[in-house]
């Protein structure tokens, strides 16, 4: 029987305590050790450029200098290059760079379903040897860092055997490398200064509330693309919190000129939109990986929610989005409108999410048109756009309708060939409108239009 890496943690966690961390917790945990790690401890020096990894279900190690001169092993799923189209690889191992001379290099080995897609790493360099993984239930996860050598032997071991059964070659190679590393430091002050290390990043690191996953439990035993994006998505939206709490620490010394502050501005905003978008990825690949969650939450979940008011709270945010792609926008909205039944916190990350999605594709000088009006015992919120020049109501709709066609990637995405971009597909989009109470429809790439229902009267 083959060894899984559900074992392999299991190796790893022994004597570590039970955790006590959400998801997102853990998964700043994470990239605060990884960062540690290559940063701090693998800095440049003698021997720090020699050495192996092994890394699940992404390569973990992002930094170029390592990833070039380490030799490395990924577990991978089979269909991790369909999660992104032709021409665009996920795993920089299989991409070698014409600018360089010195292209990522590591081999992909099979994921099997029972190994989970919880993140590991195994590093193994002269001076360090490390491992690092994250398990545990819900609500009860936990970073996992081991330094001691009898507990990294019986994990290597693990691996080698794993190796032999199904891949001997992987595992001929992985011993040479080993024995070709010779004698190894294992340096029982690198712990000491791993975790005040780690301790200074996690200090610099806001948790992101842009958007929560829903509280449901997931199944036991599930893996596969849905996890695979949900675990993508994690891996993107957490240093992307990092560098916007970093950004926000800058910007709050008076010394910074007035180009500098603007720059970081932008900075500020681009990180906060990728992360609402990403969220929003994350949210969506959640309800597809669970029945019945697509349906609408239940009226005692949702909330009065005065949308006139959301709307124009959030006009000035988008009118400095859009101006940075030379698009202006136009918000109508009639006033005395009642309020709607949805969820006001989770329905402002999916008004931007549409926002983007609607706008990321059009041509520069077109401006977004957003109205709110009442439609019998709905609202109707509509997006359209005029192009630049356009005079009437059947040319602006002839111009914004020549959209290239987007290429589904999976159950929740779509390619923009024409922007080079992932987005979520329509029918993820309107599974999430479902949820929060509304109902889209789309009119062949010239309108979006979502209709919300009224909210009972008080009293």
């Amino acid at each position: 029987m083959v060894v899984s890496l559900a074992e392999l943690r299991s190796r790893l966690s022994l004597d570590v305590p039970p955790g006590r961390g959400d998801e997102d917790s853990v998964r700043r945990q994470w990239w605060a050790a990884l960062a540690t790690l290559q940063e701090d401890l693998l800095a440049p020096g003698p021997g720090a450029d020699r050495g192996l990894w092994l890394a699940a279900p992404l390569p973990a190690l992002y930094e170029p200098r390592l990833l070039r001169r380490l030799q490395g092993w990924v577990w991978a799923p089979e269909g991790v290059e369909q999660l992104l189209p032709t021409g665009a690889p996920l795993l920089p191992g299989r991409h070698e760079s014409r600018e360089t001379a010195e292209p990522f290099g590591f081999q992909r080995l099979p994921l099997h379903p029972d190994d989970g897609t919880d993140p590991l790493l195994l590093l193994i360099t002269p001076a360090v040897q490390v491992a690092l993984a994250l398990d545990g239930p819900p609500q009860a996860r936990r970073l996992i860092v081991r330094f001691d050598a009898e507990v990294l032997a019986g994990a290597l071991q693990l691996v080698l055997q794993r190796l032999q059964e199904e891949q001997p070659a992987a595992a001929a190679a992985l011993a040479a490398a080993l024995q070709a590393l010779g004698p190894l430091d294992n340096d029982p002050e690198l712990a000491l200064q791993f975790w005040p290390r780690l301790a200074e990043r996690l200090a610099a690191i806001a948790p992101s509330v842009t958007l929560q996953p829903l509280a449901s439990p997931r199944p036991d035993g599930t893996a596969g693309e849905l996890e695979l994006l949900e675990a993508l998505t994690h891996e993107v939206r957490t240093p992307l919190a990092t560098i916007r709490t970093l950004i926000r620490s800058l910007l709050r010394r008076r010394e910074l000129t007035p180009l500098v502050r603007q720059r970081l501005e932008q900075i500020d905003s681009e990180c906060s939109e990728q992360i609402d978008r990403f969220g929003l990825i994350f949210l969506a690949a959640e309800l597809q990986r669970q029945p019945g969650s697509g349906q609408p939450l239940a009226a005692s979940e949702l909330a009065r929610t005065d949308l006139s008011r959301l709307l124009e709270a959030m006009e000035e945010l988008w009118q400095r989005q859009l101006a940075r792609r030379d698009l202006t926008l136009q918000l109508r909205i009639q006033p005395g409108l009642p309020p709607v039944l949805s969820d006001p916190t989770r329905l402002e990350t999916m008004l931007g999410g549409l926002m983007d999605r609607f706008s990321r594709g059009l041509p520069s000088g077109s401006q977004v048109r957003l109205s709110l009006q009442p439609a019998g015992s709905r609202l109707k919120l509509q997006l359209s756009s005029k192009a630049a020049g356009a005079t009437g109501l059947a040319e602006e709709e002839r111009e914004t309708g020549e959209t290239t066609a987007a290429e589904r990637v999976g159950p929740v995405l779509s390619w923009n060939p024409a922007t080079g971009s992932l987005q979520l597909s329509s029918e993820a989009t309107r599974r999430l409108f479902h949820r929060l109470g509304g109902r889209l429809t789309e009119r062949d790439g010239s309108s979006l239009i979502v209709f919300f229902p009224l909210a009972e009267p008080m009293g």
